[in-house]
């Protein structure tokens, strides 16, 4: 009996052990925290505590079932925060960077549905500064205009992407409105691929959004509950990029146009600004980065953007253009913890309609009084 009852439970041991190996959960994130000082933000200099100069902070839960044949269930729940305060990033909304599960094939690809972020980020960011990690927030086009800093994602979305076919990805995102009898009122839509082989990657990527700006809260985006960055009828984004690798060195660049039709705000760096119904404001942002690594451990990356813009419309004509400077250098403490000191420079020109003359608006930070605003940024990221 007792010999009956040890083999039984080796048994259930090992089988307890096979369902273990055949499915995981990981707790994963990145905090990132620092010291912000600015020249001019709304007229005035600022020294802050900045949670997220570089990398977004968040802490998430991922998990994959095998479900044998090569395909898997998976899921994912991430949640942005700010690292001084504790706060979401999105009110009232825990996973407010991506909530979604669904399965992956490793023959046919993934499909999943919830909340996820769309192909520009996918596919286009890696190749940009601000999406790259080495620049990333405050290396960002002028209030992340065309979202290759990953400001905000889909909601109540079905997205496919596909297996690497020898370098080869390519994917697609749904956004729907949830709203009966408006099928179009705040849906979203975006296709993108990708190629890398070797030190070459190359990519493109478009996003579509309509009336982000409704009533309806609970469609794709929404400046409703803060998870859309511009409130407009229709907002398109395409572009494309390249970027090579040769030994220690990467260098880039990255084109985007982005258009808003009928915007009503937008929100710069915090500071909502509104009084923009009627106005349409069309954006090119031309884009050279690149980064050495001195050491295994020591890198320096820097980026310049030209975005050059055309304002149309019941709120006047107007022609702003933003140029902007980052340089970075990153020492790795160790695999996941690293310390970064990173300057920013904007110089802005032209006029923005009715608004007037257009002012600088280094991305994350509230906009300058001048056309000139500067930040320097030195933190800590830490990754688990």
């Amino acid at each position: 009996m007792k010999k009956t009852l040890f083999v039984a439970g080796v048994v259930g041991a090992f089988a307890a052990a096979s369902a273990h190996a055949q499915s995981s959960v990981t707790l994963y994130g990145t905090l990132d925290a620092g010291l912000v000082y600015s020249n001019n933000q709304l007229g005035h200099s600022n020294w802050q505590q900045g949670s997220g100069s570089v990398s977004d902070t968040y802490f998430g839960l991922r998990g994959s079932e095998d479900l044998g044949g090569g395909l898997h269930a998976i899921f994912k729940l991430e949640n942005g925060f700010n690292l001084n305060n504790g706060q979401f990033r999105e009110s009232n909304t825990l996973f407010n960077r991506q909530a979604y599960v669904g399965l992956q094939s490793n023959q046919f690809g993934t499909v999943t549905l919830g909340r996820q972020y769309d192909s520009v980020v996918d596919y286009l960011a890696p190749i940009s500064a601000a999406g790259y990690g080495y620049g990333n927030n405050l290396a960002g086009h002028p209030f992340d205009n065309d979202n290759l800093d990953n400001s905000f994602s889909i909601k109540n979305s079905v997205k496919y992407a596909s297996p690497n076919f020898a370098g080869v990805q390519f994917g697609g995102l749904y956004g729907f409105s949830n709203a009966a009898g408006q099928f179009s009122n705040n849906r979203a839509w975006s296709v993108g691929a990708s190629y890398a082989n070797g030190p070459l990657n190359v990519a493109a990527a478009y996003l579509q959004l309509n009336n982000s700006g409704s009533n309806n809260t609970g469609g794709a985006v929404s400046s409703g509950d803060g998870s859309a960055q511009v409130a407009a009828a229709l907002q398109r984004t395409y572009g494309a990029g390249v970027n090579y690798t040769y030994g220690p060195a990467t260098v880039g660049f990255v084109y985007t146009h982005t258009q808003f039709d009928n915007m009503q705000s937008t929100n710069v760096g915090g500071t909502f600004v509104g009084g923009l119904s009627g106005t349409n404001l069309h954006l090119d942002n031309y884009e050279i980065n690149g980064r050495y690594a001195l050491t295994p451990a020591l890198s320096l990356a820097a980026a310049y953007t030209f975005t050059d813009g055309r304002v149309t419309g019941s709120n006047g004509t107007g022609d702003p253009k933003w140029h902007t400077v980052s340089l970075q250098g990153d020492y790795s403490l160790s695999k996941r913890t690293d310390v970064y000191l990173e300057g920013v420079y904007q110089h802005a020109s032209g006029e923005f309609g009715n608004l007037g003359a257009n002012v600088a608006a280094i991305n994350t930070l509230s906009p300058s009084s001048t056309q000139n605003q500067t930040a320097v940024a030195v933190g800590l990221r830490h990754r688990f």
